[in-house]
């Protein structure tokens, strides 16, 4: 069912319907493929819940701008004023954070983690809890599979972004480290 509403929701966004849509109408849009209530149930998107607003705001605004290339963001975003960025920014950074999936970490992969996490020193921007902050996204009990796939795209240049930090940050994190940091992560309690 969520994958017909998911392609409905597509179809609706590639057309002119999508210029005109109302705010309640994009929101539904949102949710049907970052959740219901903001936690992502869908490979490779992320859960938007509890995000900080800052964070979210800026993503938004480079989808709407193109910088940031996903076509059905893009779609949704190319029309929003700015009030209405900062109005899906606040709505989703007051949603409760999704809870760590899974079991906890494997304790050898969240030492690997652990000395990644130090030796690049992620919890200066993205706080030790990893709850995230300011423009920092929260990436505590994020989806791995999304997670993996972000640090990735960071990793090949494939993301830009607004700040060169995390462009230098990730040049000498391996792919083994992205996988370790991702599985971590995700299991965040």
């Amino acid at each position: 069912m969520r994958t017909r509403l998911a392609a409905a929701i597509l179809i609706a966004l590639s057309t002119a319907a999508a210029h005109s849509m109302t705010y309640q109408e994009k929101l539904a849009a949102c949710l049907a493929c970052h959740g219901e209530k903001g936690i992502s149930e869908t490979s490779e998107v992320p859960s938007l819940a509890g995000q900080p607003a800052d964070f979210t705001l800026i993503q938004l605004f480079l989808f709407r701008q193109n910088t940031r290339k996903i076509d059905i963001m893009n779609d949704l975003a190319k029309d929003m004023t700015d009030d209405d960025l900062r109005k899906f920014s606040e709505y989703f950074s007051k949603l409760p954070p999704p809870k760590a999936s899974g079991d906890p970490p494997d304790p050898a992969i969240a030492a690997r983690a652990q000395a990644v996490i130090a030796k690049n020193h992620c919890a200066s921007c993205h706080n030790p809890n990893f709850s995230g902050r300011e423009q920092m996204p929260r990436l505590a009990a994020q989806r791995e599979d999304y997670l993996l796939k972000a640090l990735r795209d960071y990793k090949a240049a494939k993301r830009p972004g607004y700040d060169a930090t995390m462009d230098e940050v990730i040049r000498a994190v391996s792919d083994a480290d992205i996988v370790d940091l991702s599985h971590y992560l995700a299991r965040m309690r």
